[in-house]
């Protein structure tokens, strides 16, 4: 759970870095792609901690 917040903060960190300054257009698609990275991250831990039906 804290990789997921973790992830979630620099994310968006970096999409705000890339989209305030000029030039650095680069860190707004890395921002993006970890963001995404982190979606699917959550969706597989979320998918892991079902409990079997009795």
């Amino acid at each position: 759970m804290t990789l997921f917040l973790l992830l979630i903060i620099v994310a968006l960190v970096l999409g705000l870095i890339g989209a305030v300054a000029g030039g650095l257009g680069y860190l707004l698609v890395i921002g993006i792609l970890v963001f995404a990275a982190d979606l699917l991250l959550g969706y597989r831990l979320l998918r892991g901690r079902r409990r079997p039906v009795r």
